[in-house]
């Protein structure tokens, strides 16, 4: 396991004076189905909790090990927002778009405004809040990686509770991405109303198909549920 993130963006900030740091990172930008997720996570200061050092980037995490660390990030954060799109807004308005719509929808749901957001990679154009972008922040950076483990866990919930209204894909095992079992079960039987239409993998087996053949239009919207 590589070395843990780090306060050093936050301790640089807090010299200058900003005190409400969020760290923001979105997870399911990849994905074949399901919606994307975003995270904002304000941790506390002065930073000295025991399981700091536990942290890392959720894809480096067993569920077990993100789940623990979810509720420890959930109880004693100063706050958590997360933002939801569906699938059906992805595809009408592309894949950046959404994950740059879902954080900003994390960074709203804060229930106290931050001073500045330190961003996975993306930077923010249309918040006026100060920002800086970090190329693999969710390794580095320790406000973003709990962001992170947020936006992770949450959406894995979501996908395990929509496997049970589709449980022929697979949902809860592959969480949408385009493993050979997910690719396989899209060949057998189409897209369900969760997939996005206009990513490759799943457009390809739609126009294969026969007529008619399934549009964005013809999808039933579904109801995701909220964290």
């Amino acid at each position: 396991m590589s070395q843990p993130p780090n306060l050093d963006e936050e301790d640089k900030l807090k010299s200058q004076g900003y005190e409400l740091i969020a760290g923001i990172d979105e997870v399911g930008r990849g994905a074949l189905a399901g919606p994307v997720v975003a995270s904002a996570v304000i941790l506390p200061r002065p930073a000295n909790l025991a399981w700091f050092g536990l942290v890392r980037d959720s894809k480096e995490l067993n569920s077990r090990k993100r789940e623990s660390l979810f509720d420890l990030i959930t109880k004693e954060a100063i706050a958590v927002g997360i933002g939801i799109v569906p699938p059906q807004v992805i595809d009408s308005i592309n894949i950046l778009k959404a994950t740059r719509l879902a954080m900003m929808q994390a960074v709203e749901k804060l229930p106290i405004q931050p001073n500045f957001l330190l961003i996975d990679r993306l930077s923010l154009s249309q918040c006026p809040i100060p920002q800086k972008g970090i190329t693999r922040g969710d390794k580095s950076c320790l406000s973003i990686a709990c962001a992170s483990i947020i936006a992770k866990v949450t959406r894995d919930r979501m996908m395990k509770e929509l496997d049970i209204m589709y449980p022929d894909y697979g949902f809860a095992q592959h969480k949408g991405y385009g493993t050979r079992k997910h690719i396989s079960c899209l060949q057998k039987l189409g897209p369900s109303p969760i997939h996005r239409l206009y990513f490759a993998p799943v457009r390809n087996i739609v126009t294969s198909q026969s007529p008619p053949s399934l549009k964005s239009s013809d999808v039933v919207q579904t109801e995701f549920p909220l964290p």
